[in-house]
Parts: C-alpha cells; structure tokens; sequence
C-alpha cells in the first residue's frame, strides 16, 4: 500500500462543498492505520481521569472548568515519540477524544452535584456517578443520528474554532519542520501571556476604560458598560470563527448591554423595591447585576427558541439516520458504507437510550414514590438531553461556547413548574429536579465535545464509530473520577457559603451556587418570568425571519460582553489576512491562510495550556494573586493601557507571523 500523506489538510478542509464535491479526508477510507489500540485507549483513559480530578478542583474553586481536549492533543504528540513505532494520526484522535471527555463530564457534574451537598441533602456516592454516567452516555447516544448532518452535511458552513484547533495541532504534529515551529512559538506566547494575566497580578485581564470620564458617565447614568477579556484564547478563536459568525455574535452582545440594560435601567431606576426574579431594586443595581438578573434569561429563552429552529432543521437528517439503520437491519447495500462514515449500530443506540432511560427511572424512582412523578421526570430527562444535545453541538460547531448554564437553568425552571403540579416539592423537589438538571447538563456538555472529537476525525480520517466506542469508555472513566472527587471535597471543604459553626475552608462553587438558589425558589413556589423568556423566544424568531443564525445571535446575548469583543477583534484579523492571501495569490496566498490558522490555533492551545497552568498553581498551598505583581496594577488606566497595548501586540503578532513567509518568497523570486 503506498504511503498516506499525513501531514497537511485537503484544500478544501474549510471551504463549503461544490455541487459533487466529496471531501477526501487525510487518512483514506481505504486506508487501515492503527486507531483503537492498547496504547491509544490506555493513555487516552489515563489523562482523562489526571484532567477529570484536576478540573473538578479548579471549577468548584474558581468556577471555570478547565480546557483538556487541546492540551491532550499536544500531550498525544509528545507521546507519539516515546515508542519505537510512532503513534498513528489515528491513535493521536482516539487519545485527544477519550482525555477530551473530562472537561465536559466535569462542566456538568460542577454546575449542579455541588447544589445537593449546599442544600444538605448529601447524596451517595453512587448517585453522584449515576447522575455524570447516565447524562453523558444519553449525551453520546442523542448525538450519534445527527452526526451526518452537523459533521458531513454542514462541512464548510459551521466554523468549528476548537476542533479546528485540535486538527491543526495535531496534522502540524505530524509536519514537523518550519509549520511545528509556528505552532509551539504560537502556543509558547499564548501560554505564557494567558498563564500571568489570568493567574497573576501584572496587568488587568479585563479592558473597561471606566478611567476614561465619558465611558464612566456612560456607566453611571446610562448602565452601559464596554467590556473586552484582552487574552490570546479568544482572539484565536474569533479568527478561526471568522468575521461574519463573530460580527453576530458580538451583535448579541451589543443588543444585551448596550440596548436591554440601559433600557430596563431607564425604566425601573426610580423603583425603590425588587422586580421579580431580582432579589434588590433595579435603582441599586449595577449594569452586571441588571444583566445578570433580568437579560441572561431573554438570552436563555432566544436561545432555546433557536434550538427549536436547528432541531427543525435536523430532523431530516435524524430521520435518514433512522432510514439507514432500518437498512442495516435488513442487510442492505447500507452496510456496505465506507468506513469513515460508519456509525455506531442505530439498533446499538437505541437499545443504549432504552437502557439509559431504565437506569434513569430507577434512579428517579428511588428518590420519589409516586411512579406518576418518576414518569414525567423521565419524560423531562429524555426530552431536554436530546432537545440540548442539538443546541450544544449547533453552538460549539459555530462559537466553540457551550451554552451550559443558561440550558441547565431552564431545565431546573420548567422541570420545577411541571412538577410542582404534580405535588412534588421540598426537599425531596429539590433533590429530584437537580437530578434531573444534572443528567441534562452532563448531557448537553459532553455532546458538545463529542461533536468537537468527531468533526476533527472527519477531517483526519477517523472511523466514527470507533470514536463512539471509546467516548464510553472516557464516560466511565470521567464520571468515577469527578464523582469520588466530589464526595471527597465534600468531606473536607464546604460548598458555597460559609456555614456558622463549620471551620471547613470554602470552595465556593460559583454555577452550583446558582442553581441551588434557582431550585430552592422555585420548590418554594415563586413565579417564573415568562414575559422574559418569551421577549428572548420573539428575538429569536425575528433573527429567523432576517435569514441570520439565530443560535449565534442568542449565544451573543447570553455571554458576557468581554467574551465577544475580542472574538470580534479575531474576525477581522482572519478577513483582512484573507483578503491579503486573494490578492497575493498563487502558493504564497496559500501560505498567509495556512500560517494564519496555525497561529490562531496555537493561541488557543496556549491559551488552554494557560488556563490548566493557572489551576495547577491554584491547588499549590500559599497561593495568592499577588506573588506576582507589577508596581501599575493597582492604577487602573495604567494597567488597563498595558492591557490593551499587549493585546493590540498580539494582534500584530498574528498578521506579520502570517504574511512574513509569503513576503520573504515573494521577494525572493524578484
């Protein structure tokens, strides 16, 4: 068999796909490298659990689960080279989709496990890992029929920022050479500017300009507030998006803080008591707190409401799938399909959803005696992991941001106000709707990876279902590690708030906080703002009507602002480069667009790299902030000044890293 080429992307890796145009990944479907083997399961299970424990510390302490299928990726290149046979592109896929599993797994066991242990109502150990293993494993089945249509289907239309990334890092991998070059300076700087600004004291991460009079006039009297998250992370991201996603994204944005907040400002500023669901008057709040209290949900309602568009939209797809599985079982031509277009079984999945669904009810059913009750949790259960599992793979494919909370929070509300009529409240309420949440959560989190993991191997090669396979295993694996992880901080530190009489040091478990408050409302009967919700549904549906991608545009209005902007800063970088690659022209046009990726994909992964660096430091007994601190931090306009400045470098870094090649051979032919 003649050599595989594994070392650059087809042209058209990135590009929409012409009328009978097929994409030819790396690796052939005719082609059989090693995938699933002993050294690729093993390391890929092994890092998994190391970044399971690691990241359920970090996001309980600090709230941000940290960032493990690109790090992984770059580990799985590292280790390709500790054997006398390299490790396949194949087995570096397998190892990055099985470590991967752990920041999602944790995302969903974080956000809503911790509320059980705040309420007091200490759930065993064995329904803490129930409660990860069943979410994710719907969370993988959910995905599998509509792997078609976001993967093949949807090629060249949806950007994937993060699976992109790990592609890049991964083919670079494999160049070795000038482009390996690029990449781990690219990473090095994103690595170590991320790793200070966000760990440290040395500058300000955040860019608000409140020392400039206009811009704190704008604050005070109008509740407008410009917020930019000046790091390397973002901007990469916003470049591998593109303009046109990130202008959309940061529209929503625009529309949240700049139009809704002044305005439910001008309205209620001269309130002296609480609007329902805020907890103080609106003439006390700040331009975060309004944001927090009254817009999150319009963002939470758009973007449920522009999941049911992408489900709509799906259905054709998921039916097809179906199709293709009633073919199977009466030994079609179907089964015959090439092999980077196999599946798991559609027979596999659902008796997979079925079983999941008997476990689901088992655990519903111990914690309620009413099987009435246990129905209609399992109903809710199964509808919103697949509902979600739509919306996290549509989001991650376009903003690589997995609307985890806002999805979660609406699960907790509408679960609550169905089951309160059924007589369920309390205690035991509380318990079984954040059981219900937490599956969810697990749920939608881990689809949102897994679309991630199977995008990269469409691109390289990979057997999908040998991916799906192995996702389990990473489940397992995940949802023992965070769960145990979770019944041990429990036993030594506190959850939340500080408990009067309790000495336990605090972990103070921010998203958990949240919906602990949210269910612990609403067991105890209060209303729902569906005005809203519905004021978020009408957004949506008019975005719609417009021929714009709702789910970006929601995404925008969910996020906090400093989020978008720097996204949007990326966009254009990635325009203008490419508009200098068009005019360039020929193999030294090509260039801008190749080096350009690989820069933007080495600050993500810097990025990362960053972020698990800074929870690293953070389980380091003494830590503090300021252990390095530079003498400006304090002033605000001169830190943020140095901010801006950095990142305007960054920036500059990015185009003159692009264009530098091309200009050198251009010149050299003259």
């Amino acid at each position: 068999m003649a050599e595989i080429d594994t070392k650059s992307l087809p042209e058209n890796a990135y590009l929409p796909l012409q009328p009978g145009e097929s994409y030819p990944p790396i690796v052939p479907a005719s082609a059989r490298l090693p995938e699933l083997t002993t050294r690729s399961i093993g390391w890929g299970v092994l890092l998994c659990v190391i970044f399971t424990v690691a990241a359920a510390y970090s996001g309980l302490k600090v709230g941000q689960v940290m960032e493990s299928a690109i790090p992984i990726s770059i580990l799985a290149i590292g280790l390709a080279r500790l054997y006398p046979r390299r490790s396949s592109l194949l087995e570096n896929v397998i190892i990055t989709g099985i470590g991967g599993v752990a920041g999602s797994v944790v995302a969903g066991a974080v956000f809503t496990v911790p509320a059980l242990y705040i309420l007091k109502l200490n759930p065993h150990p064995v329904e803490t890992i129930f409660i990860c293993l069943a979410g994710a494993c719907l969370g993988i089945l959910f995905l599998i029929p509509l792997r078609r249509y976001f993967v093949r289907d949807m090629h060249g239309l949806l950007p994937y920022p993060e699976a992109t990334a790990i592609a890049e890092v991964l083919v670079t991998g494999e160049k070795g050479g000038s482009q390996a070059k690029l990449l781990l300076q690219a990473t090095l700087i994103a690595g170590v500017y991320d790793l200070f600004v966000t760990t440290f004291q040395v500058w300000k991460e955040f860019v608000d300009f409140q020392f400039v009079p206009l811009f704190r006039t704008l604050s005070d009297r109008a509740r407008m507030v410009f917020s930019f998250d000046a790091i390397g992370f973002i901007l990469g991201l916003g470049y591998v998006m593109g303009l046109r996603s990130s202008l959309i994204l940061c529209a929503g944005g625009v529309l949240s803080n700049f139009v809704l907040v002044p305005l439910i400002w001008f309205i209620g500023s001269h309130l002296d008591r609480a609007v329902y669901p805020a907890t103080i008057p609106i003439s006390h709040m700040t331009a975060v707190q309004i944001y927090r209290g009254y817009v999150r949900f319009v963002g939470v309602g758009a973007i449920a409401t522009a999941g049911i568009f992408g489900i709509v939209r799906s259905l054709r797809i998921v039916a097809g799938s179906f199709g293709i599985a009633l073919r199977v079982f009466r030994k079609s031509a179907a089964a015959a399909s090439e092999r980077t277009d196999h599946d798991l079984p559609m027979v596999t999945t659902f008796l997979g959803v079925v079983l999941g669904a008997i476990g689901v009810a088992m655990l519903l059913g111990h914690l309620a005696a009413s099987w009435s009750v246990v129905a209609i949790g399992l109903a809710l259960t199964l509808l919103f992991s697949f509902f979600f599992t739509s919306v996290a793979a549509n989001a991650i494919a376009t903003t690589a941001r997995n609307p985890v909370s806002g999805m979660t929070m609406l699960t907790i509300i509408i679960s609550s106000a169905v089951l309160l009529r059924f007589g369920l409240s309390g205690t035991t309420g509380m318990f079984f709707v954040m059981a219900i949440a937490g599956m969810v959560c697990t749920a939608l989190s881990v689809s949102g990876q897994s679309i991630t993991d199977l995008k990269t191997g469409y691109w390289l090669g990979s057997t999908p279902s040998a991916q799906e396979k192995v996702k389990f295993l990473g489940v397992v694996a995940a949802a023992i590690a965070v769960g145990l992880t979770i019944v041990m901080l429990a036993r030594t530190f506190q959850f939340g708030e500080a408990v009067p009489g309790d000495l336990r040091p605090v972990l103070a478990s921010p998203q958990a906080s949240i919906m602990k408050a949210l269910v612990e409302g609403f067991m105890s009967h209060q209303p729902i703002a569906y005005l809203l919700f519905g004021a978020g549904a009408m957004i949506a549906v008019i975005m719609e009507m417009l021929g714009q991608p709702a789910l970006i545009f929601a995404l925008g209005m969910y996020l906090p602002l400093e989020l978008n902007t720097p996204a949007l800063v990326g966009g254009f970088l990635s325009h203008y480069l490419s508009k200098r690659s068009e005019k360039t022209g020929g193999e030294a046009g090509k260039t801008i667009r190749e080096r350009g990726v690989i820069i933007a994909s080495g600050l993500m992964a810097g990025g990362a790299l960053g972020g698990v660096l800074g929870a690293a430091f953070r389980l380091i007994p003494g830590y503090r902030e300021d252990l390095i601190k530079t003498p400006f931090y304090d002033n605000p306009a001169g830190s943020q000044m140095v901010s801006a400045l950095f990142f305007v470098a960054l920036c500059l870094y990015v185009w003159f890293g692009s264009v530098k090649k091309a200009s050198t051979s251009i010149n050299e032919t003259k």
